[in-house]
């Protein structure tokens, strides 16, 4: 796959990672946009490969980081803050044993 492909890929890689991190909240949806959009268009003149390669490095651990980090809160009173964890972030509840279990 040629590099610019690359970069096209991880760019709408960050994006909908961004809509679904995001997800109902103006501000950060729009704050994050002019961030990617930014920070692409600063390097958008570079040409070295090995540059391009660890860019393309950097654009998918933030997009992990961004997946599996981020969790949004909305304020409902003084003291009450609501936390809308997405399913993907949801575990496997395991419940608490006192005893270990036997090995049969």
């Amino acid at each position: 796959m040629g590099t610019r492909l690359k970069v096209l890929k991880a760019f709408k890689a960050l994006h909908r990672t961004r809509m679904d991190v995001f997800k109902e909240d103006d501000r950060a949806l729009t704050a994050a946009r002019l961030k990617i959009n930014e920070e692409y268009r600063k390097n958008k003149e570079e040409t070295s490969e090995e540059n391009i390669n660890k860019m393309i490095k950097m654009s998918s651990d933030v997009e992990s980081i961004l997946r599996l980090n981020v969790i949004q809160a909305e304020h409902l009173s003084q003291n009450t803050i609501q936390l809308r964890p997405r399913k993907s972030l949801l575990l496997e509840n395991v419940p608490y044993c006192d005893q270990p279990r036997r090995k049969s």
